[in-house]
């Protein structure tokens, strides 16, 4: 009886998000809402182990409270490449750990971040042969904010916040996250953003114009400085989005969960350059220019039942 081949072993970092600002433009003939967003990944990440060897398909996660089962994204992720490389029947072939660390239900995109790294690895170790924008295609059937992970770093997200359009890097900025002891749907997020406005549900939308990236500086779209050689150099509220410096689901959401309003008042105190709650919550993160100031707004922002974490931004060359 011949020796069993190894198991094929890959390992891939699932990072994190926040949004720098994210508007509400209203609701979508679909229902769904319209955004105008800056997304920007961080250095937090969760660890996806992918055993390429025989027996059926198997999630594992480090954290008891994630789901191991068809509702995880990643096993979803699985199912949708599986078929699109034209495969018969369900998944087989792969065990994937899925090592924890980005907190679940606080808008930093953890499962959406897992999912997208799952698509790209199995993708490839299933040898998919997709058609051009295909896994693009796959991603958005999965979540609005999915397809952004697939490439990550600083990106513009229009229309569900699907439609990504890659922005100059944000300079290396430290980052402090707080999560407090309860998490938000979003579903309910939205919900209550709706019921802030005159019947919002009923308001439909203007198509939105797309900016075109070619050709222009960064300036003249309205992004930041004269050049992306000088972004390095520039403040971060002259980089960002000239009063753009908002999250339209905060006041609803903090109206239901006031310490997050307490918490981005506490960040900004503490010497933040800009401080908001991440998505549709609970998470809210200070951007500070140092270690030292970031821990400082750690130690402002510290409590009983709160997570606080430091991390710091992170481009797609770095991805």
């Amino acid at each position: 009886m011949g020796a069993s081949r190894a198991a094929r072993v890959v390992r891939a970092s699932a990072h994190a998000k926040i949004n720098l600002t994210l508007r509400v433009l209203g609701v979508r003939p679909d229902g769904y809402h319209a955004l105008r967003t800056t997304f920007q990944t961080l250095a937090l990440h969760d660890t996806l182990t992918f055993r390429f060897e025989r027996g059926p398909f198997v999630l594992e996660s480090t954290d008891p409270l994630c789901p191991v089962d068809e509702t995880n994204l990643v096993w979803r992720a699985a199912e949708r490449v599986w078929r699109a490389a034209g495969r018969r029947g369900a998944p087989h072939g792969v065990r994937i750990q899925l090592t924890k660390r980005i907190p679940m239900q606080a808008g930093l995109g953890g499962g959406s971040s897992d999912a997208a790294t799952a698509l790209q690895v199995l993708a490839a170790g299933w040898r998919a042969r997709l058609a051009p924008g295909g896994l693009y295609e796959i991603a958005a059937s999965l979540g609005a904010d999915v397809p952004f992970f697939l490439r990550g770093g600083t990106a513009l997200g229009l229309e569900r916040g699907d439609l990504i359009y890659p922005l100059p890097d944000l300079p290396a900025t430290w980052v402090t996250v707080v999560v407090p002891p309860f998490g938000v749907s979003t579903v309910d997020a939205y919900r209550w953003w709706d019921e802030t406005g005159p019947d919002m549900r009923e308001q439909r939308l203007r198509p939105v114009r797309r900016p075109s990236l070619r050709g222009r500086s960064a300036r003249e779209r309205g992004w930041g400085p004269a050049s992306i050689r000088d972004v390095g150099r520039a403040p971060l509220t002259t980089w960002l989005p000239a009063g753009d410096l908002a999250n339209d689901l905060q006041e609803p959401v903090a109206a239901r969960h006031p310490v997050i309003g307490r918490l981005v008042l506490a960040l900004r105190r503490a010497g933040a350059a800009h401080a908001a709650m991440s998505g549709s919550g609970s998470a809210v993160f200070g951007l500070f220019e140092g270690r030292r100031a970031a821990a400082a707004g750690a130690r402002a922002v510290d409590g009983r039942g709160r997570q606080v974490l430091l991390t710091r931004t992170r481009g797609r060359t770095r991805r």
